[in-house]
């Protein structure tokens, strides 16, 4: 647009002469912003496809069973250890979710004197198979520890579950109740209901899709151990190395589909009312500072006709690393007392 003189003062007139140089500098100016728009774009679809794609391989990721005492079983490896004297009355150990057989590290040792002690690294767990397909249900995980004992010749052992471990537990006593002579629970929730609130943050977005599998990716030492921080409450607790270790172990989708199946059986029916009819004796252990699950909530498994409720003070969601020695005395003197008896 230019000025230009007129009998009645200055005319504005349009420069449309594509040869002038401002009408070339306004195309050009036009041109590079197309052009960044363009850029901006391509670089939005390429950061989103790359999501997508994170997602689906880090979603199916698989890995095989990392350690030579495993058993061969259908659906993935497992692996098994064994401690204390062979002739020994049996003791099963069964760990929670993102973690392992190494949970009981601490505690083992205070039981070997008296018993066997039989410990599995669920499907998706520690060094045992991560496959990408399913089995990761409790059933299907119950089942497994059930194959595993009578591959190894055990008829009946008490089988102590913490956590999840607890459901995985309580599904091999509804399905294989021959096997399971008593039960000891640890901080396994009776209900989802029982949930501390959380208040959102990093660990709600890890079961968000593509953001999930994302943050799965970019995980480090710290966001796990921080993540992990709630799992324990006694003061001045260092939380292993082998714990962030074996979060870090686990696949995106062997802790998603745990995690998930988990949620689905207790929901689908509580555990006090799974085991009531099975007439199993038992003992629940919680950590009064519990800070994933209230412990309060331990008082629904009353509900079991004869069953003990043990709440620690001091302690939260881990007593059997937080304090090994008061956890094994309470598991030594149910599973010595009379009423842990095969049925």
């Amino acid at each position: 647009m230019t000025l230009s003189p007129g009998p009645d003062g200055p005319v504005v007139s349009h420069d449309t002469d594509p040869r002038s140089p401002r009408r070339q500098a306004e195309v050009s100016g036009a041109t590079r912003r197309r052009r960044r728009l363009l850029i901006a774009s391509a670089a939005l679809l390429l950061v989103a496809g790359l999501l997508v794609v994170n997602a689906q391989v880090v979603a199916r990721q698989s890995a095989p069973a990392g350690a030579s005492s495993t058993l061969p079983l259908a659906g993935g490896d497992i692996y098994v250890r064994q401690d204390g004297p062979a002739g020994a009355p049996p003791l099963v150990l069964i760990h929670g979710l993102a973690s392992s057989s190494r949970a009981w590290d601490a505690l083992v040792p205070l039981l070997t004197p008296s018993h066997r002690v039989i410990r599995i690294d669920l499907l998706g767990h520690g060094r045992s198979a991560k496959p990408a397909g399913d089995g990761y249900g409790m059933p299907e995980q119950g089942r497994r520890v059930g194959a595993v004992m009578d591959r190894l010749g055990i008829e009946h052992a008490a089988v102590i579950g913490h956590s999840t471990g607890g459901a995985v537990a309580t599904a091999l006593a509804e399905q294989r109740p021959e096997l399971v002579t008593s039960l000891v629970l640890i901080d396994t929730a009776p209900r989802l209901a029982a949930a501390v609130s959380s208040g959102g943050g990093v660990g709600g977005l890890l079961y968000t899709p593509v953001v999930g599998q994302l943050l799965w990716r970019l995980r480090t030492d710290s966001l796990i151990r921080n993540a992990a921080s709630s799992a324990f409450s006694r003061p001045g607790f260092a939380i292993p190395q082998t714990v962030v270790d074996d979060a870090r172990g686990m696949t995106y989708h062997a802790l998603v589909a745990t995690t998930q199946t988990g949620d689905d059986y207790v929901n689908q029916r509580a555990l006090p009312d799974r085991l009531a009819p099975l007439g199993k004796p038992l003992l629940v252990i919680f950590g009064q500072d519990d800070r994933r699950w209230r412990s309060s909530s331990a008082a629904e498994y009353r509900a079991v006709p004869g069953a003990k409720v043990e709440v620690l003070p001091g302690v939260g969601h881990s007593p059997i690393m937080e304090d090994p020695p008061r956890t094994a005395a309470l598991v030594l003197a149910f599973t010595a007392g009379p009423t842990t008896t095969a049925h």
